[in-house]
C-alpha cells in the first residue's frame, strides 16, 4: 500500500488529537438532485477497471458503482448498513444445498448491456470464465480456487467450451458447484469477477481501456493516465438498481495531478473544484489547513475502514528470511514516524495485530507489543542474535506519490538508528501492485497492506498468509510466507460452520502469524477525504476503505 519527519510533522498530531472528520452528508440529509459534472482528482491512472483484474479498493468501488453491475453488491450507506450484501444483478440473494456446496442465483429481468442487449447468465458465466486466463490472473482468486475444475481450467481464450461447474439452465439461472462448502459466496460475488463480459465485445488484456458497461455511465474516452470521462449509459435502468442514484450526468477523472496540486485545489475550492472530490487521502502537510478552517473541516471526511496497512518482509529472500532479522526491524522501525508521515493519528490507530477490530467483533488483539516508536535496544539485540550486528542493506518499494515517498523516508530514517541502511525504490502508483505481485523480482521490504473484502477473517487471513496462494504474477502473500501450520490451520477454520467460533479461531491465527513476523502491522485504517463545497451524499464506505460512494454522491 502505500516524508521525513518535521516539527509540523508533530505539531499536526497534537491538531488532529482533538479534531475530528465532519458528520456525513448522508447523515446530515444533505442530497443534492440529479445532474451536473462530478470531478474526481487523482495522481494516478486506474491499476486495473477490468473486472477480472480489479482489486484494489477504491478501483473495485468506482467500477462497480459506475461500469458494472455483480450478482451481489453492498448496501450504499455509511456504518453498519454498507457492512449488508444485497442482491443486484440476481433477484434474490443465492440459494444454497447441498451443504453449501451448490449455489443457484436468478437474475433480474430488464438488465442491459450499453447497446441495450440484455444481460444473460452466459454473459455472468463467461465474465467469471476469464479470471482463469494466465493474462488475467491480478484479480480476486476466490472463484479460482471454490468453484470445481477450477484448478485444472485454462480460461475462456484457451478452452471456449468454458468451466462445467458454472451452470446456464436458462438466460436468467446460474448455478456455481463449489469444490468445498462455503457460507460466504454472497460476499464474494459483490467483487467485480462476477461482472458479465459479453464475449463479442471482449479485448484480453485490452478490455482494461474498454469496459462494455452494465452500469448507470459508459466509458466517453479514456486516455490513460490523463483522463477518464463517464457518461449516462441510455439502457441502464433505475428500476432494476436498488443500490446506485447515479445522481450526476457525467464523471470526470483527472489523472496526473500531484497531491499538493489536488489538495489546494480542494482547499481553495474555486469554480469547477467545488464540485470536485479527492481520489486519494490528504497527505500530512495538508492536514493543518484543513482541520484548523471550519468552512474547511465541514467538507472533511474520515471513516474507519476494514483495512490494515503493513511494512511487509519478502521472507524468501535474505535477509528476511531470518526470523530475527525480520523481528530486529520490526521493533527498530518508528511507527509512530511513519503515521505522521501518513497523516497523523487522525487517519490512522496503531495496529497491535493484523486483523482489524472491525473483524473481531470490536475486540483489539494486543498480539503486537512494540511501542509505537520503537525499542531501539531490542532491535540491536535481536540484530546481533540473527548474525548481522553492523546491520544490513535492504530495499524498499513504494509509490512515487508525496506520500509515498514521505513514509518510506520515515522508515529510512528510524531503522538508520540501527544500522539498517534502506534505499527506497518509488514505483508509480498504477503499476505499484503489478510490481509488487511479481515474486521473482520483489523487492526485501514493501509497503503493503489489506482491506477485507468481506467483514470476517476467512477475507483477511488466507489472502496475506496462506502460502498455497502464492502467485508468480498478482501475486497478494507479499511476505511469500509459506508456513504449513498456518496453511492448516487456515483450513480446519474455513470448515468450521458456526460463526463465532470461526471468529475466535481466526484471531487466535492472527497472534500465531504475528510470531512468524512476516511483516509490520503499522496501522488500522481510515480514509482521510476531502470534497468540493457543491458536492453532496457524500460518506465513507465501511467495506471498500473508507473511500466516497459514488453511488450516492450528487453536485449541487
Amino acid at each position: 500500500m502505500k516524508r521525513s519527519i518535521t516539527a509540523a510533522g508533530a505539531a499536526l498530531a497534537m491538531i488532529l488529537g482533538g479534531c475530528g472528520a465532519s458528520p456525513t452528508d448522508q447523515e446530515n440529509g444533505r442530497t443534492g438532485g440529479r445532474g451536473g459534472t462530478l470531478i474526481v482528482l487523482a495522481s494516478a491512472d486506474f491499476a486495473n477497471l477490468d473486472p477480472a483484474q480489479n482489486w484494489t479498493m477504491r478501483d473495485v468501488l468506482f467500477g462497480g458503482r459506475t461500469l458494472y453491475r455483480t450478482l451481489t453488491a453492498y448496501a450504499a450507506a455509511p456504518g453498519s448498513e454498507g457492512t449488508k450484501v444485497r442482491p443486484d444483478l440476481a433477484e434474490e440473494l443465492g440459494v444454497p444445498s447441498g451443504g453449501n456446496r451448490t449455489w443457484t442465483y436468478k437474475l433480474r429481468s430488464g438488465v442491459k448491456f450499453e447497446d441495450g442487449s440484455v444481460v444473460t447468465s452466459k454473459d455472468v458465466k463467461y465474465g467469471i470464465e476469464r479470471i482463469f486466463a494466465a493474462e488475467l490472473q491480478e484479480g480476486p482468486g476466490y472463484l479460482r480456487d471454490l468453484l470445481v475444475g477450477g484448478e485444472k481450467y485454462a480460461g475462456p481464450y484457451k478452452d471456449p467450451r468454458g468451466l462445467p461447474s458454472i451452470l446456464t439452465p436458462d438466460d436468467r439461472t446460474i448455478v456455481f458447484e463449489l469444490r468445498k462448502p462455503t457460507a460466504d459466496l454472497d460476499y464474494i460475488l459483490a467483487l467485480p469477477t462476477s461482472a458479465p463480459v459479453r464475449k463479442e465485445k471482449d479485448t484480453g488484456v485490452k478490455y482494461n481501456s474498454a469496459i462494455f458497461s452494465t452500469g448507470p455511465y459508459k466509458i466517453e474516452r479514456y486516455d490513460r493516465g490523463k483522463e477518464l470521462v463517464l457518461v449516462r449509459n441510455s439502457h441502464w435502468d433505475p428500476s432494476t438498481d436498488s443500490i446506485r442514484k447515479a445522481l450526476p450526468d457525467r464523471i470526470e477523472v483527472k489523472q496526473g495531478l500531484s497531491s499538493a496540486t489536488i489538495e489546494q485545489r480542494l482547499i481553495a475550492d474555486q469554480g469547477r473544484d467545488q464540485r470536485a472530490v479527492a481520489w486519494a487521502g490528504i497527505s500530512a502537510a495538508s492536514m493543518p489547513r484543513v482541520l484548523s478552517d471550519p468552512k474547511v473541516k465541514d467538507r472533511y471526511v474520515a471513516e474507519p475502514s476494514i483495512c490494515t496497512r503493513m511494512l511487509t518482509f519478502n521472507t524468501a529472500k535474505p535477509p528476511f528470511d531470518n526470523l530475527m532479522a525480520r523481528q530486529a526491524v520490526a521493533y527498530g522501525i518508528s511507527r509512530e514516524a511513519y503515521r505522521t508521515a501518513h497523516g497523523g493519528e487522525g487517519v490512522g490507530d496503531f495496529a497491535t495485530s493484523f486483523m482489524p477490530p472491525s473483524l473481531t467483533a470490536g475486540q483489539k488483539n494486543e498480539a503486537f507489543q512494540a511501542p509505537p516508536e520503537g525499542d531501539v535496544t531490542k532491535a540491536r539485540r535481536l540484530l546481533a542474535d540473527a548474525g548481522k550486528p553492523e546491520g544490513f542493506e535492504i530495499t524498499l518499494t513504494t509509490t512515487s506519490t508525496d506520500t509515498g515517498r514521505a513514509e518510506a523516508e520515515a522508515v529510512q530514517s528510524s531503522l538508520a538508528r540501527i544500522g539498517v541502511r534502506v534505499k527506497i525504490n518509488s514505483v508509480d502508483a498504477s503499476v505499484f501492485y503489478s510490481t509488487t505481485g511479481t515474486p521473482a523480482t520483489a523487492d526485501e521490504l514493501v509497503f503493503d497492506g489489506w482491506c477485507a473484502d468481506w467483514p470476517n477473517g476467512a477475507s483477511f487471513i488466507p489472502q496475506k498468509f496462506d502460502g498455497r496462494n502464492i502467485q508468480p504474477k498478482g501475486n497478494r502473500v507479499i511476505s511469500q510466507l509459506n508456513d504449513p501450520s498456518v496453511n492448516k490451520r487456515v483450513d480446519e477454520i474455513l470448515a468450521l460452520t458456526d460463526a463465532n467460533s470461526a471468529q475466535k479461531a481466526w484471531g487466535e491465527l492472527d497472534t500465531q502469524i504475528i510470531q512468524l513476523m512476516p511483516a509490520v502491522p503499522l496501522v488500522w485504517d481510515k480514509m482521510p477525504l476531502l470534497h468540493g463545497s457543491k458536492v453532496t451524499g457524500v460518506f465513507g464506505h465501511p467495506i471498500w476503505q473508507g473511500e466516497i460512494d459514488y453511488a450516492a454522491v450528487s453536485v449541487a
